[in-house]
């Protein structure tokens, strides 16, 4: 076992379950019969994501800019499992990232830490995240660092590290097509972070009272797959003395002519929890997406419509998958907004370049209302470009190559969280596989 998880196991900062389960790992390793599988069925990536992020403000806000460069380097190691009708494995992962380029009058890109005295960033920040698991059939239970990507709560993977929460997480997958997941977490370690944290709500524009936190969220729901062309998932989430949601979605997929008509339709429906601490909540949100697919083109028209007192909620720092999800500059999720975009993709594998794909996006957001900013019936909009290519061979195999600009404007009062701005980024990721 490498020193480093040796080490790891000695960490105060880690939760008494995790050490536990690092320690069970290491005396598991200890003996040649129950390491069979533990060891032969382990493997090791090795990630580098070089990225350079720059919001060029265009109202006439004090800071003129947000401008970073930065490298993260990722190594994921994920164990086999112990033989057994009970499985057991331990997986690490360890990430650094360190500053190239970034001055106090321009961070606060969330590619890398910054300072709340001086804002300067941090020269470099890493982590070092154990997981342990346990496999009983098809169901697996993580515990320790683990990641999650449901509806409700999309770890976000938008900046140099990824974003990560401490808790325990069953899968299960007995019934064919039905995937039920369950969690309790209690922990966040955001993006530009190198320690666990309460949740708390997200507030941009001082929607909820964002300072509030929770002792933990916990979730419970199912995704099926009723057969290759529809799905249907559903889940519950609480986040406790904060708020609780519903999500319901739909996605179908009809051959129609010589292309494919595409359907997605995803609901949330939001109020607070418990204490409330984060104040009122109330607020359903309903998107469809409809598209046709046609060679390498795709061409996508959707509508979103929030109704209620308040935005809709998420857990900061996370994403929500609604209908706005990966847009740049805002997050369209406001109280009262109706948003409608338009998309097409094209992927040039089509014309015989595998791996090269573009998109062109708007999003256009009115009815807004901006309670603590006493703002209502305002407007946002979104124009967004993306160019990406995947090197499919040689030397430079596995390369990928993103550049995502954004135009982004807005009528909303001057102390606003979401600015008008130009937004450009531009990733190098490159992943290897070490053993």
């Amino acid at each position: 076992m490498p020193d480093f998880v040796r080490d790891a196991v000695a960490a105060p900062s880690l939760s008494p379950v995790v050490r536990l389960l690092a320690c069970l790992g290491l005396s598991l390793a200890s003996s040649a019969v129950l390491a069979e599988g533990l060891i032969d069925d382990s493997h090791g990536t090795l990630t580098l994501r070089n990225y350079y992020l720059d919001r060029d403000y265009k109202d006439d806000g004090a800071k003129t800019a947000a401008r970073e460069w930065a490298q993260g380097v990722f190594m994921n190691m994920e164990s086999g499992f112990t033989p057994g009708p009970v499985g057991f494995g331990l997986d690490a992962r360890g990430l650094v990232g360190i500053k190239l380029d970034s001055s106090p009058d321009r961070s606060g890109t969330e590619l890398l830490p910054v300072s709340s005295s001086d804002k300067r960033a941090a020269d470099e920040y890493s982590r070092l995240a154990l997981t342990g698991k346990l496999r009983i059939g098809q169901t697996m239970v993580k515990t320790g660092d683990v990641s999650i990507f449901l509806p409700f709560a999309f770890a976000s993977p938008s900046r140099l590290l990824p974003q990560t929460f401490r808790g325990t997480t069953l899968s299960a997958k007995g019934i064919e097509g039905l995937t039920l997941n369950t969690g309790y977490i209690d922990r966040i370690n955001r993006r530009d972070s190198t320690d666990y944290q309460p949740m708390s709500i997200a507030s941009p524009n001082r929607r909820f009272n964002g300072a509030a936190t929770a002792s933990h969220m916990a979730y419970v729901g199912g995704d099926y797959q009723v057969n290759k062309d529809l799905s249907l998932r559903a889940y519950h989430a609480e986040v406790a003395d904060l708020y609780r949601q519903n999500t319901l979605a739909l996605l179908h997929n009809l051959p129609l002519g010589d292309g494919v008509l595409t359907t997605d339709l995803r609901s949330f429906f939001s109020d607070e929890d418990g204490a409330a601490k984060a104040g009122k909540v109330d607020n359903r949100n309903v998107s469809a997406l409809v598209g046709y697919r046609l060679g390498g083109h795709r061409v996508s028209l959707g509508y979103m419509h929030a109704s209620g007192d308040t935005a809709t909620p998420y857990v900061s720092g996370t994403e929500l998958m609604g209908l706005s999800e990966m847009t740049m500059s805002s997050d369209f999720l406001n109280a009262k907004e109706r948003t409608w975009q338009v998309i097409h993709d094209y992927d040039f594998a089509a014309v015989g370049v595998p791996g090269l794909r573009t998109r062109l996006r708007y999003v256009r957001g009115d009815h807004i209302e901006l309670a603590a900013l006493n703002a209502e019936d305002r407007k946002e909009r979104e124009f967004q470009m993306e160019l990406g290519y995947v090197i499919q061979s040689g030397a430079l195999k596995n390369l990928g190559l993103l550049a995502r600009k954004s135009i982004y404007r807005n009528d909303f009062p001057g102390a606003a969280a979401f600015r008008d701005e130009n937004q450009t980024r531009f990733l190098l990721t490159y992943s290897v596989p070490i053993w």
